[in-house]
């Protein structure tokens, strides 16, 4: 019943880029030429197929530098969507406009001028970046999709926001319950958490679709 997985943070850094995104970040008054970086968790569709007509955005309308961070591999997956995306055109016409640069994630750097860790998490065969996020002196923790394993924890502690998947109640493979995410909560109660990845239904703490957060 959800949105896939999409978090603009200040304005100029995005966490992971599902459908749809460039239609909602005009709704919400963001300005898709602003974001510097994008941090991407894993290569799943639905945190990756809104990336096209983003990156479309930026090759015709606005094309300001980009950075990419992700799991190894980053420029061959996403060079590999493009050209599925856009066929020839991509490498004759689209391609020598864009300006990207494609990182492979360390267990801490920059990009773009924005300091990061990474938190290698578990999530089925491919598994998952986690990303700490400097931004204005705050600490902010992503998961993108993660099971309730140790190294989430590692990626929330000490957090001031920490945005993690709550996938359903029960036994969800490879993902995050409800009940294991409330378990979370308890083990770090100075962390505020706020919910996503949500498929269907609500649970304590969960996001709504297109909600903006001040922290």
């Amino acid at each position: 019943d959800r949105y896939n997985g999409a978090v603009v943070v200040d304005g100029r850094v995005l966490l992971d880029g599902g459908a749809p995104l460039l239609p909602h970040m005009h709704r919400l008054g963001v300005d898709p030429g602003d974001i510097a970086v994008v941090f991407i968790t894993h290569f799943h569709g639905d945190h990756t197929l809104g990336l096209p007509p983003f990156v479309l955005h930026r090759v015709f309308v606005d094309r300001r530098p980009l950075t990419f961070v992700g799991p190894p591999g980053t420029a061959e997956h996403l060079e590999k969507l493009w050209e599925v995306s856009w066929g020839p055109d991509w490498r004759r016409v689209m391609r020598p406009q864009f300006k990207v640069r494609y990182v492979d994630a360390k267990p801490a750097g920059t990009a773009a001028g924005v300091r990061y860790e990474t938190v290698r998490l578990d999530h089925g065969t491919m598994g998952s970046n986690g990303y700490r996020i400097h931004v204005n002196g705050k600490v902010v923790a992503y998961s993108g999709d993660t099971e309730p394993t140790a190294p989430l924890d590692k990626l929330v502690d000490g957090a001031d926001v920490a945005i993690v998947e709550a996938t359903g109640p029960g036994d969800v493979f490879s993902h995050m319950s409800w009940e294991n995410a409330a378990r979370l909560r308890k083990r770090h109660p100075q962390t505020r958490f706020l919910f996503n990845h949500v498929y269907s239904g609500t649970t304590t703490g969960a996001v709504k679709d297109l909600q903006v957060v001040e922290v």
